[in-house]
């Protein structure tokens, strides 16, 4: 895989634990650990994002 396909699966993943995050916190009866999960993979995804952009220029 190279790299700018890798990145662009990560980006993909990102945006769709942003948007699994808004719903769940619109949820009246949120599942607050399972937020929390989600929000720490996707900054994990977002971390890993940023490393390899860097390493890439």
């Amino acid at each position: 895989m190279s790299l700018t396909s890798h990145l662009s699966e990560l980006r993909k993943k990102h945006e769709t634990l942003s948007r699994q995050v808004e719903e769940e916190a619109r949820n009246p009866a949120v599942d607050s650990v399972a937020l929390t999960e989600m929000k720490k993979r996707k900054l994990a995804i977002k971390q890993q994002i940023e490393k390899l952009s860097a390493t890439a220029h």
